[in-house]
């Protein structure tokens, strides 16, 4: 598979283009980075027409528009792993899922899908028990919460539609039945640590998934490549992974 890397540039960039050079099934096609100084690479992804079968973004949200117009022009797949999007850029990654396949997830671990899952279905189990979720993270991340705190948040209000979320608590006073507690750590380099407690008043269930490295970011990417690999357009994401 040839994988243009968007954000090559990047931490996660870098660590993908060696998983993909270590893979040996897979080739860099192409690294874009609007920071690559002149002659280290392309800086958009207009400058590369060659051969590709996906295009994998690591840059920033910002580059949303850029990155599906370029995807939906060339026909390729599209792997989104960065966060933070706005409701606009959000609109634009669906219209784009209508013409090519599209893989959105706020986070590439396969393990945090299967945290995910576990959470709605505990929370289903336990429809009066309070809910907090607990995310630590580097002190450089620029999102708060974390989109994957956002991600286990909406899952478990799959279960519980009339949830509240509450991020962070800022004043006095007794927590309503309906509330999700968010809470964000940001320290060192941590690299992500995910916690939802879920307590009954009779007994307290503790979900937790710690990414070890940033490896695992890159696998997952690979993964989800490989996944769109012949799929129909439309947005898929890890559930769609891990229930396939």
């Amino acid at each position: 598979m040839d994988i243009i890397i968007n954000g090559a540039n990047g931490r996660m960039g870098r660590i993908l283009a060696e998983a993909i050079e270590q893979s040996g099934t897979h080739r860099v096609a192409a690294k874009v980075d609007a920071r690559f100084a002149e002659g280290e690479g392309l800086t958009a992804l207009e400058q590369y027409e060659g051969p590709a079968d996906v295009v994998v973004d690591f840059s920033n949200h910002a580059a949303t528009a850029q990155v599906m117009d370029y995807c939906v022009r060339r026909a390729l797949p599209a792997v989104i792993a960065t966060t933070g999007q706005t409701e606009e850029e959000l609109a634009l990654i669906r219209e784009a899922a209508k013409a090519v396949p599209v893989f959105l997830s706020a986070n590439m671990s396969i393990g945090v899908a299967l945290l995910a899952d576990l959470a709605r279905r505990t929370a289903a189990m336990f429809p009066e028990a309070d809910i907090e979720i607990i995310e630590r993270h580097h002190n450089q991340k620029l999102d708060v919460p974390s989109g994957t705190a956002l991600l286990l948040a909406r899952r478990i209000c799959e279960v519980r539609p009339g949830a509240e979320l509450v991020v962070g608590r800022h004043e006095n006073g007794k927590r309503s039945p309906q509330e999700i507690g968010i809470h964000s750590l940001r320290y060192g380099g941590e690299v992500g640590t995910h916690e939802i407690i879920i307590a009954s008043g009779s007994e307290t269930i503790t979900l937790k998934h710690e990414a070890e490295n940033r490896s695992l970011f890159a696998r997952g990417a690979l993964a989800a490549a490989a996944f769109l690999a012949g799929k129909a357009p439309g947005l898929y994401d890890m559930r769609s992974i891990i229930e396939e």
